[in-house]
């Protein structure tokens, strides 16, 4: 639908998203305001009559008809404008409020729309720099590369000689955003207050897109992002992102490095550059992870467009207006969730939710614990990094909406980027997991980081039952050694830190098990060697040696197994060991446990004395 922007109500000066003051504009300007109504609202409720009849008769029922609906909200919501736009992407991440079918395909929303006229554009970056073009720019394109709901992307040339991106804003669109924010956000009140069906708070939820949107709409803001991703990334020579001139960026346009690339689902193109795909997801992949995990800054719409293979193998990211951020906490309960995942645990599960704010303290957990078992067990059972996410995501998309869940924006925005992360590279490799990719950063991550509650999530993973689970550590260490930039001494000294800190006694306790039986297996083997030339009338009774052995084996090899894994490291080197020994024998934890390995291999040395004395089996 076109919009005349003429008679828009002035808003320029409304750089944030506030839902009052733009309530006192339009009730002031009732005019604008029913113009805009008419435009919008009757295409909405013809919709909705369209499909309340479809339910009526019985046709809603059949899947055939309910994609097509859906796929006509779409195509609504673009014709609608910008605002609708933003609106759909928001509800396609939010399984709480919207059905499967819609939700699938709002998902395939497209931010594209044609763009605007070339002169228009050129008026806009003269008013907004306050310079004219050939003063700024020794040439530009007035046809656009590329347009979205919020702008248009022009090539240019600086008086330097340097290629940029000029990024313009479309005439008009605060005014266009605002207003449609206003009517969504009464549409998303009636809703609340008349549709009982609807547990979520949708007027929150627009919001929230208000808040993200008028963000989006600076590009002081955006370059501000930039340059905060760049230096997040500085040390990653594998990522790329444009250079930021800031001298000629204002609000409403953006100029920054031109970047010669070639998008990642375009595969031949990405070959004959030299370079491997599957490279290329898997430093996006683990690119994404540090952002979620470590910085809690990410990027939130990493789709085709917006992620270039380089000439020289590197990653360039495109596109900082859509950030987010999630808390210290938030990031260690994400970690910890995965942990109560791995080990089965749903009750704890299911609280972890209610911590990450996904659910209210007040909701009956009960019912919700075993659908989270019988999405989950299957999956879990083949290995976490097996799963499939878009499976996962779709089975929870079902839970979401039975349960009163709550989906913070963060989580929506998380959902959102690992799903178009994945789309990327299942057009690379069809057999891709983004789990799969994942998991040895998660381990390495696990084990590495000091934070009190990883450190308790680290336990828990190892432990089950009061067991210590071998095969658990030697999972995680092993799916740790798979990461390329795994600091091999950082992490022996995050794991010493940990076997000599107070909270470090489950550790030492196996290791003490362990060692303990690595040399009673060798004084049980020496008497048996010793008991093989021994006269038939003074020989042992060994007939239980097989069983004996087999028990103390169980706990030996994992310790060998542990070592073998450590030696695939990349950068392993005995040395690394080494270096270590003198704070090793100078631990007071060290004595103490030099003490109690003694003492227990004395006491297993005095039982089986006792039972050479009584000629027991030994």
């Amino acid at each position: 639908m076109k919009e005349d922007f003429t008679d828009f109500i002035e808003v320029s000066g409304l750089l944030d998203y506030d839902p009052d003051t733009i309530s006192k504009i339009y009730k002031k300007n009732p005019k604008r305001l029913l113009k805009r109504l008419w435009q919008t609202l009757i295409p909405i409720f013809a919709y909705i009559f369209s499909v309340g009849w479809d339910k009526l008769t019985g046709k809603l029922n059949n899947n055939e008809t309910a994609r097509f609906r859906a796929k006509e909200l779409t195509n609504l919501l673009v014709e609608l404008g910008p605002a609708f736009v933003k609106a759909g992407q928001a509800l396609s991440t939010r399984p709480d409020i919207i059905p499967g079918i819609l939700l699938e395909e709002l998902s395939n929303l497209q931010d594209q729309l044609p763009g605007f006229n070339g002169d228009k554009a050129m008026e806009l970056i003269e008013e907004d720099l306050g310079s004219k073009i050939d003063e700024i720019f020794l040439a530009i394109d007035k046809e656009p590369i590329s347009a979205a709901s919020l702008g248009q992307v022009h090539k240019g040339k600086l008086k330097n000689e340097e290629i940029v991106a000029v990024k313009v804003q479309r005439p008009g669109l605060r005014e266009q955003i605002t207003l449609d924010l206003y009517i969504v956000r009464n549409i998303a009140y009636w809703l609340k207050n008349n549709i009982g069906l609807i547990r979520s708070d949708l007027v929150a939820l627009i919001d929230e897109l208000g808040k993200r949107v008028f963000e989006e709409m600076d590009y002081l803001n955006e370059a501000e992002n930039a340059e905060k991703f760049r230096n997040m990334h500085k040390h990653n020579q594998m990522i790329a992102v444009p250079k930021i001139y800031k001298e000629i960026t204002s609000r409403r346009v953006l100029t920054m490095e031109w970047i010669e690339g070639t998008k990642l689902t375009n595969l031949e193109d990405v070959k004959k550059l030299g370079i491997d795909p599957d490279k290329m997801i898997d430093i996006g992949v683990q690119c994404s992870l540090e952002q979620l995990l470590e910085h809690g800054f990410f990027h939130a719409d990493p789709h085709p467009g917006n992620l270039l293979a380089l000439k020289d193998g590197r990653l360039c990211y495109l596109d900082f207006g859509m950030m987010s951020e999630v808390s210290r906490d938030s990031r260690s309960g994400l970690i910890q969730a995965v942990v109560h995942l791995v080990n089965k645990n749903f009750d704890k599960l299911s609280q972890d939710f209610v911590k990450l704010g996904f659910l209210s303290e007040e909701v009956n957990l009960e019912p919700i614990v075993p659908a989270f078992q019988d999405i989950f067990i299957n999956a879990v059972e083949q290995g976490v990094s097996k799963m499939d996410f878009k499976s996962v995501t779709d089975d929870m998309s079902g839970v979401m909406y039975k349960f009163p869940f709550r989906l913070p924006p963060y989580y929506a925005l998380i959902i959102r980027s690992l799903l178009t992360l994945e789309g990327i590279a299942l057009s690379v490799d069809p057999n891709f997991k983004i789990l799969g990719a994942a998991y040895p950063y998660f381990a390495r991550r696990l084990m590495e980081d000091p934070d009190p509650q990883l450190r308790e999530s680290l336990k828990e993973m190892l432990f089950d039952d009061k067991k210590f689970k071998w095969d658990r550590l030697e999972d995680l260490l092993s799916n740790a050694a798979k990461q390329t930039n795994l600091d091999l001494e950082k992490l022996l000294d995050e794991v010493i830190n940990l076997l000599f800190s107070p909270k470090g006694g489950f550790l030492r306790n196996e290791i003490i098990e362990g060692l303990t039986n690595q040399i009673d297996l060798i004084s049980l083997k020496l008497l048996k060697n010793l008991n093989h030339y021994l006269p038939n009338s003074i020989k042992l009774n060994m007939t239980d040696e097989n069983n004996n052995l087999s028990d103390l084996i169980m706990y030996v090899t994992p310790l060998r197994n542990f070592l073998e894994i450590l030696q695939k490291v990349p950068g392993y080197s005995i040395d690394i060991f080494l270096k270590r020994v003198p704070r090793l024998i100078n631990e007071p934890y060290t004595k103490e446990m030099g003490i109690k390995i003694a003492k227990k291999v004395t006491e297993k040395g005095v039982v089986r004395l006792v039972k050479i004395a009584a000629g027991a089996n030994i």
